[in-house]
Formats: C-alpha cells, sequence, structure tokens
C-alpha cells in the first residue's frame, strides 16, 4: 500500500531514476548532477531508482553499472536503491483498486489505429467493456492538467487532446507502464522535488492528474533542457551516446555545470570530485539553468 504523504513539507526529496538500458553518458549526468545539487543544496535527501520496469530495454549489468558511475562521480545517494522490477505488489494493489473504483478499462486499439484516427487516442473503447485478457489497460483521465507552473520553464500549457487523453497503465505485454509506476515510486518514497529532462514536460502533466487522481499532494516539478548532438536529436543511449568517464570524473562534471548555468574555476583548482561538488553545491540555484529546452553538447565544452 501507498506510504501516507510527508507531515513535513519542508523536508526536501529529490531522486535521480535512470533506467538500466546502457551506461550513463553526458545528459544522464546532466540529470542526475542537477537533481543532486537541488537536493544538497537545501540540504535534502537524494535517493536513486532504477526504473527497471520495462524488462525488454534493460541490459545486463547496466545498472551496477550506473551505480558505481555515479559513485565515481561523488553522487552518493541518501537511502536503499529502489528497483522497480522488486515492486509489482505495489503497483497492482492500485490498480486493483483502481479498477474497483470502475476507473480501468481495457483497449485493443493498436498505434497504427490511433495514428489513423489523427494520431491521438480518443478514447475509442472507454465504453465498449471489453476483456482485460490480452488488451491494454487504460485509466480514465477524471482530472486533466492543461498547464502547470515548472520551477525552470515557467508557465507549461499542454494541448487539450494529449490532457484529456486516457493514458495506459498496462501494457498489452502485461508490463506496468511508466506513467503509473513513476507516480507510485514517488508518492511511496515521498518525493518532494523532481528534476530531470525537459523530453518529459508534457508526461508530467498526466502524472499531475494521477496524483490528483490518488489523493496525493504532487511533487515540485523542474525540467532541465536536453543536451542534445545535434537540433531534435537528444543525447540517449538509443543514440548510442558515449559512456562518461569512471576514472576521471572532474573534466565532464565541469562542463556539466556549465552546461546548469555555473561558471566553475579552472579544474586545475579542484584537488578531488569531492571539492568540485563542494563547490557546486554552495554556487547551485534552479534559477541560473536556461528555461531552453534543448542545447547542443558543444555549448558544455
Amino acid at each position: 500500500m501507498l506510504t501516507p504523504a510527508l507531515s513535513n513539507q519542508g523536508s526536501y526529496r529529490g531522486r535521480f531514476a535512470p533506467s538500466p538500458s546502457g551506461p550513463l553518458h553526458f545528459g544522464s549526468l546532466v540529470a542526475a548532477l542537477g537533481s543532486f545539487l537541488a537536493a544538497k543544496s537545501q540540504q535534502g535527501k537524494w535517493l536513486v531508482r532504477i526504473e527497471d520496469i520495462d524488462t525488454p530495454r534493460v541490459v545486463q549489468g547496466a545498472d551496477s553499472d550506473i551505480l558505481h558511475t555515479l559513485e565515481a562521480y561523488g553522487l552518493h545517494w541518501d537511502e536503499t536503491v529502489v528497483y522497480q522490477s522488486q515492486r509489482h505488489a505495489l503497483y497492482q494493489d492500485v490498480q486493483n483498486d483502481l479498477q474497483s473504483q470502475g476507473l480501468v478499462y481495457a483497449c485493443q486499439c493498436t498505434r497504427r489505429e490511433i495514428k489513423q484516427r489523427g494520431g491521438f487516442y480518443d478514447n475509442h473503447c472507454r465504453t465498449l467493456n471489453l476483456p482485460f485478457a490480452h488488451n491494454a489497460l487504460r485509466l480514465q483521465q477524471n482530472f486533466p492538467v492543461n498547464s502547470f507552473t515548472d520551477q525552470i520553464q515557467g508557465l507549461v500549457n499542454i494541448p487539450n487532446n494529449i490532457a484529456r487523453e486516457d493514458y495506459i497503465i498496462k501494457r498489452r505485454d502485461g508490463l506496468y507502464a511508466y506513467q503509473l509506476v513513476v507516480v507510485l515510486d514517488d508518492i511511496d518514497q515521498q518525493i518532494t522535488h523532481v528534476v530531470r529532462g525537459a523530453d518529459l514536460l508534457e508526461p508530467t502533466a498526466r502524472q499531475l492528474g494521477l496524483f490528483k487522481q490518488l489523493q496525493h499532494p504532487a511533487p515540485q516539478y523542474a525540467h532541465l533542457p536536453l543536451v542534445v548532438s545535434e537540433p531534435g536529436l537528444k543525447l540517449s543511449k538509443q543514440n548510442h551516446a558515449p559512456a562518461i568517464n569512471k576514472q576521471d570524473p572532474i573534466p565532464a562534471t565541469l562542463a556539466a555545470l556549465r552546461f546548469l548555468g555555473l561558471t566553475p574555476p579552472p579544474e586545475a583548482e579542484f584537488a578531488s570530485i569531492v571539492d568540485v561538488l563542494n563547490w557546486a553545491i554552495e554556487s547551485f540555484s534552479l534559477h541560473k539553468i536556461s528555461k531552453v529546452t534543448e542545447k547542443p553538447l558543444s555549448d558544455a565544452y
């Protein structure tokens, strides 16, 4: 079952939640460092969650490599690392509860059919009473969010067809969907602040709606500009972005700090990665980060 909301809303609890589909690259470092500094600059806790719910994308050993890389970069987490693959009972309990309220229905629509109807799901199957077996499960969107205020991007407006879409909470293959599990994990871990990439701006609206549905306060969100190798091409594991260097963490960390709007001293002035992070914690502010949602990699170096 879900834990109650924090009684002390002043307690900062942030998190970094990588998918173990490959090693950490520079874009991952920016997200990890941004969330770490946001937490530590507020004397808060910083948690690490391995988002391995999408098992076909999981690369064996990637989780250990990610954790070793974070440690090499001085990014030490405060509580036990959580794995989504070990939390199916929690997800099923909440799904059962939503089903008992009549809020979940089966959907047989394929991506091709949705594309033919305009590219957005139009809640086509909501009243068809299809069997749950061998179909995707969708949640009725009774709390659409058309806009929210982001701590970096400011006012974010969401198109109405996206805001009102009934989204999948369990896939046809039986895997729980990201939109469901990320909210349940944030509630269960009592996360108060989420700092992550701007590619998740639109999904945030759905997640805010689910927090309302579950009657839990939502975290505050701050979406960092994405690191791109060229316009429109996000630096990512899927695009074969190179892994960052675990043996020499200071150069990449300084580059990531510059990407986050800071102006660190020359590398020679730091004796260790701990010195770099101590300087960064004292200097960090979300207000220094660019509102631009995409920044080329060359801007960091």
